[in-house]
């Protein structure tokens, strides 16, 4: 155990990730199992079904606490709020029938893997768990449970060309195929008994198992029949739907499982195999023809052009390039930081294009195989979904925690007097038990999700599909909405504006488009022409929407033909470009492009090298105007350069930089490092690109802002552009200032600074006089004291920030509006940063750029073509904003109207439990048909119908409440209940005061009413009463009597009342009257009710346990529930419902939201000196490593190295 038992005992599985999870030992000891068996039978089950559901108790009640190294069960619980306990068992994976000797012990050609550090000596064993369908083993040095199905992060790149640049052996395969197992996505198909068993099981059915044994007891036969009716109805609609979807996935997944592939063995050559022999370290031959990737794996030579449509929804297919032979000691992903997905083909995606280079064939690396690839994640974050945290389930559990407490309570009350009374142990133990039946509403689970499933069925009428149906309701909370600019804001694609060049330091005269006379042949051209990352694909240029409008401003075409030869270079698949019909005169017959680098978001540029036919190679790179600046020499750029930029920027033009140089002609290109290609490029000018707002982009932004909901940009684009969209969409006030938030930290330094500076409209070059400066200065701290403000900042500063300012961060994101040159990592972090501030953050992006902030966000929205994307839990399939607002109502109607069906279900529950205890007091109760016809004609239908409601148009300057323990809610149900409660006693106690009330004869009433009509046969009608009564006693079963009659006509009619008084419409829901199905439902529940109060059917009475009563009490019933209903209304409406009421007893009682957001903003309103303007601040504290908290959602498609910046 050593010397710290504890220690040992547990570990972390996943540190730092998002499926990160706690790990205990356990060993199994035999007399506590033993124990536990006879607990089983003792039990006849129950203590089995227990630990069915509490895993962690089965563990603590068979086995006994060890070192982690010992154990054979091991207990997981996951970190998050919610704390899930899974058992998993401990197996072991045996090797020696493939390590025959020493020398082919795996060791000898990898001793840093995990799979050698794995295999126990001499029994040649493995120890391993499967988590999640990951499998892990035991690292003996490491003492831990690692990851295996992978290749090890620490390799640099040159060791991944020389360890598996010439494929694994035969024996190092068989080894790892072993141990990592077979490289498939396996999601069975699920037995339709297994899913029967585990729905069965759900302690919500097991409720329900026990109330129907309960009901045959006491022979209420016909309702007990009608729930296990509903009950298998609904078990078998939900198994049917999980079969569905188990299908569905299965299907997804199983055309990758078995793809032939060309792989090259060392010593051995090339082989063909199927695709689930395939291990990590195992060297792939791509063909030329299309192939499905069914692992993922690091190019390693040669180009691949692929379409990750399925895996992130963009259409666009993208180029990937291999990984350079770096000769460094940083491990590959860290050297490539942000660029490492450039060379990673993921599984799933399809290869539809190869280039080979000088090398012949194109050649991958497997990286991940199963489940631990990028196909792998997304099935697995299907299969095991992260648990929703909303207050509505919290409170829902609490609420039936209170019922079940209240049934408690009402179990005492019936054991007492049943117990006073006399009656049979047996008996008063099965009326004690109904009260629990009654107290709690066993359809209350099933009540609460029927709105949320109209809801999507409405979703998807408009477009919308949702993956996660429980963030529905979070929608409805939504109050800040990130968007990002490029295609959700403004149009997907640019329009080229005009072109700046510069020759000698200057700039020369703008080009605009479309241009009457061609552009000349020069430097500027010949970057237009090659720097890019376009290819042919089915006769279509294909790529960024930006390098397709550029270089289809040329004239010039793709010529994409196989050889071409390069001096020096033998063959190689390289792109050459040539003048197209329509292309002024060139001097030049083409161009080849050499070798690319690809467009980096972290480094915000590309670059190609490229080589005129029989000319001198060059190198070309575009990108953000500030970072091609930095890379170019001094005396190239403009010295009006800023001031060129902030003119273009601030009318919200796109701006890219161009700049080249030349290479030394004997200079192998391939061999160039990126830093080498990048360095001393002559600058050569601004290619302006106009990006046009989407028409709906305003109406959208404006009606957000009325209803109090916050918009923030989150791009990738220029600040300045960035801020001019903004202000164009709506989301700046042309009256708000903006302040520029700049933080930078000298390389090599510990402190870091930042500056608050006022964002100039258009800097002009007058001088203005001080008076005018002093007037300004007054104008603009008047608006920065009402809050008229907001904050730009970069990405660059937004990490400076998070590190050296952690304590600035919260107050610069309550005024945040435009967050520019943001990488995708950075989106992620900003999201959970708004969600620390107790904001619920919705977002809206495209899928791939996007995904982990879409993943983070309480809501994230994918504008993408694909049906459902599983980057978001909701899809649009229009491409505009409009679906944001949408989304906001149908998820404010959603959560009202779960609010209404719990305290609906909630009341109806009380009404007839109070209803029972009162008729308990004379040992009395409700028959079966009278419970079947609460329960079934008047709930269900309810139930059912009370969802149709639809969204209110109008987006109101308030959400909902997001709890059930609100005080107005709480309210609500408490006054109601007195209400109800008001009103069965009433009745109850004045039909006692009756003159012609009988506790024995319930036959008393009617014949009283004759007998006062008819004094002359008096005697006759007491024979004949004699006669019915002594008929009647054989068909009485007990129930008949005044009480019964009139608290169960109260109580039933009482349910229409609570369920109209409830059906809440405007601001959130349409009106009730808009419900048509609803209204029929209730009027027509209304008109049976009326009947079964006025009726006077013997045969009717008798079937529904009623007794006749005189009219004149039948009219009074009806007084009490209008009395009741008038009563309930005003209180609703005048009260509950009265927004202003609650908002002034707020102030009265000084109440404060507990937001973070309310709280500094309240802070803020008092701070004089914020914001401050022309300030700097430095930091002198170390800087807080914020690795974990920039990762977001961790997805290996989208992974980004945020130290790059």
């Amino acid at each position: 155990m050593g010397e710290n038992p504890a220690k040992d005992h547990y570990a972390q599985l996943n540190q730092g990730e998002e499926n990160e999870m706690e790990i205990f030992g356990y060993k199994t000891q035999g007399c506590r199992k033993a124990l536990c068996v006879a607990g089983y039978i003792l039990s006849c089950g129950a203590l089995l079904l227990l630990f069915y559901w509490k895993p962690e108790w089965d563990v603590w009640a068979n086995c006994i606490r060890c070192s982690l190294e010992e154990a054979d069960i091991v207990l997981l619980r996951t970190t998050d709020e919610f704390r899930i306990y899974s058992r998993k068992t401990v197996t072991w994976i045996s090797v020696s029938a493939l390590i025959k000797s020493r020398s082919d012990y795996p060791a000898t050609a990898e001793e840093d893997s995990i799979i050698s550090k794995a295999i126990m000596k001499p029994s040649l064993q493995v120890k391993s768990i499967q988590v999640q369908k990951i499998r892990y083993v035991w690292n003996i040095s490491a003492k831990q449970f690692q990851k295996v199905g992978a290749l090890e992060d620490h390799h640099t790149c040159s060791a991944i060309h020389a360890k598996f640049g010439s494929g694994l052996t035969c024996n190092e395969r068989n080894v790892r195929r072993v141990i990592c197992g077979p490289n498939t996505i396996d999601v069975p198909v699920i037995p339709i008994w297994k899913l029967l068993i585990k729905e069965v099981l759900n302690p919500f059915y097991v409720f329900q198992l026990f109330s129907v044994c309960l009901w045959f007891a006491e022979d209420y036969m016909e309702y007990a029949t009608a729930i296990i009716i509903m009950s298998l109805l609904s078990i078998f609609l939900t198994v049917y739907d999980l079969r569905q979807q188990s299908v569905k996935l299965h299907r997804l997944v199983e055309s990758h499982n078995n793809v032939m592939v060309t792989v090259c063995r060392n010593k051995e050559g090339f082989q063909e195999l199927e695709s689930h022999h395939l291990v990590p370290g195992d060297m792939l031959v791509l063909k030329e023809d299309k192939t499905l990737l069914p692992c993922d794996a690091i190019l390693i030579s040669g180009q691949c052009i692929v379409n990750e449509s399925m895996l992130t929804g963009e259409s666009i297919p993208v180029m990937k390039t291999h990984l350079p032979q770096a000769d460094n000691f940083k491990p590959w992903r860290m050297y490539c930081a942000e660029d490492y997905k450039k060379h990673i083909l993921f599984c799933g995606t399809e290869v539809i294009q190869t280039k080979a280079d000088d090398r012949g064939v194109v050649k991958a690396v497997v990286l991940r195989t199963g489940f631990n690839t990028a196909k792998g994640d997304l099935i697995r974050s299907i299969l095991y979904p992260k648990p929703m945290n909303f207050r509505l389930y919290r409170d829902a559990l609490r609420f039936l925690m209170c019922l079940v407490a209240f049934a408690a309570i009402g179990m005492i009350y019936t054991v007492c007097v049943f117990a006073l009374n006399g009656e049979e142990a047996g008996e008063v133990v099965k009326k004690a038990l109904d009260v629990i039946t009654i107290a709690v509403p066993p359809a209350l689970p099933a009540a609460l999700t029927t709105g949320i499933i109209y809801t999507q069925r409405r979703l998807k009428k408009k477009g919308i599909f949702c993956i996660s149906p429980q963030r529905i309701n979070m929608c409805g909370q939504l109050n800040l909405i990130c968007f990002d600019k490029t295609g959700t804001l403004t149009e997907d694609g640019l329009d080229l504006w005009g072109l700046l060049p510069c020759e000698r330091n200057c700039f020369q005269n703008i080009h605009s488009f479309p241009v009457d006379h061609s552009l000349p042949w020069g430097p500027v051209f010949r970057a237009m022409v090659v720097c890019h990352s376009l290819f042919v694909w089915e006769g279509k240029i294909q790529g960024d929407p930006l390098d397709v409008k550029m270089f289809e401003a040329t004239n010039w075409v793709i010529d994409d033909s196989s050889g071409h030869q390069i001096e020096g270079q033998g063959s190689t698949h390289a792109t050459v470009v040539r003048p197209g019909p329509k292309a002024s005169s060139a001097p030049v017959e083409g161009v080849t492009i050499l070798h690319q680098f690809p467009f980096s978001s972290a480094l915000q540029r590309m670059s190609v090298i490229a080589q005129e036919i029989g000319g001198e190679p060059q190198v070309f790179t575009k990108g953000a105007p500030e970072m091609v600046a930095m890379l170019c020499r001094a005396e190239t750029v403009p010295s009006n350069f800023e001031s060129k930029l902030l003119l273009y920027t601030a009318q919200g033009f796109r701006v890219i930089g161009l700049a080249c140089k030349s290479l030394q002609s004997g200079k192998h290109s391939a061999g160039l490092t990126r830093e080498q290609v990048e360095s001393d490029l002559t600058f050569l000018g601004l290619l302006i690109m106009e990006n046009r707002l989407k028409r709906e982009t305003k109406p959208v932004l404006e009606e957000l802002s009325a209803a109090r909901i916050r918009s923030v940009m989150v791009t990738g684009d220029n600040i300045r552009t960035a801020v001019t969209v903004a202000k164009n969409a709506g989301m700046i006030s042309p009256t708000n200032r903006v302040i520029l938030v700049e933080a930078k930290k000298p390389p090599g330094s510990f402190s870091a600074s930042i500056t608050w500076k006022l964002l100039e409209e258009n800097k002009t070059e007058d001088y203005r006089n001080l008076e005018d400066d002093i007037q300004t200065e007054r104008r603009i701290r008047l608006a920065l004291g009402s809050g008229q403000y907001h904050f730009a900042m970069s990405g660059k500063s937004y990490q400076i920030v998070a590190q050296h300012f952690r304590h600035l961060l919260p107050k610069l994101l309550l005024n945040g509006t435009v967050f520019a040159r943001m990488s995708p990592g950075q989106k992620s972090s900003l999201v959970e940063e708004f969600q620390k501030l107790d904001y619920f953050v919705g977002m809206c992006g495209d899928g791939a750029n996007d995904c982990g902030a879409l993943k983070v966000a309480h809501a994230g929205i994918s504008l993408s073509e694909q049906e459902a994307s599983v980057a978001s839990p909701f899809t649009s399939q229009t491409a505009s904003i409009a679906c944001v607002p949408e989304l906001i109502r149908e998820g404010r109607a959603a959560l009202v109207t779960s609010f209404c069906m719990f305290k609906y279900m909630a009341l109806y529950s009380t009404i007839q439990y109070l209803g029972v205890l009162l008729l308990y007091w004379q040992l009395n109760s409700f028959g079966n048909y009278q419970f079947l016809f609460q329960d079934l004609a008047i709930t269900t239908v309810i139930g059912v119908t009370m969802s149709f409601t639809g969204a209110y148009p109008k987006l109101v300057p308030y959400r909902p409440p997001s709890q059930l323990i609100s005080p107005p809610l709480l309210l609500s149900v408490v006054l109601n209940i007195l209400f109800s409660l008001s009103m069965q006693i009433f009745g109850f106690v004045v039909v006692q005061q009756q003159p012609w009330y009988s506790k024995t004869n319930i036959h008393s009433a009617c014949l009283s009413v004759n007998s006062h009509m008819e004094n002359s046969s008096s005697i006759s009608s007491l024979e004949l009463h004699g006669i019915r009564d002594g008929a009647q006693e054989q068909m009485d079963n007990g129930y008949k009597s005044y009480e019964n009659t009139t608290v169960w006509l109260l109580s039933t009619i009482n349910c229409l009342i609570v369920a109209l008084v409830f059906s809440k419409g405007k601001p959130f829901r349409q009106p009730i009257y808009r419900n048509y199905m609803f209204v029929l439902v209730l009027l027509g529940q209304l008109a049976i009710c009326l009947f079964l109060v006025f009726a006077d059917i013997d045969d009717l009475y008798s079937k529904m346990d009623l007794v006749c009563t005189p009219t004149t009490w039948r009219i009074s019933i009806v007084i009490i529930l209008a009395f009741t209903l008038a009563v309930s209304f005003l209180v609703e409406e005048a009260v509950i419902e009265n927004r202003p009421l609650w908002l002034l007893l707020k102030k009265t009682f000084r109440y404060h939201s507990k937001s973070q957001y309310k709280r500094l903003q309240r802070v803020l309103e008092q701070d004089s000196a914020w914001p401050p303007l022309h300030e700097t601040f430095f930091s002198d504290s170390v800087a807080i490593s914020v690795e974990g908290s920039m990762g977001g959602h961790s997805n290996p498609t989208f992974d980004s190295n945020e130290d790059a910046l």
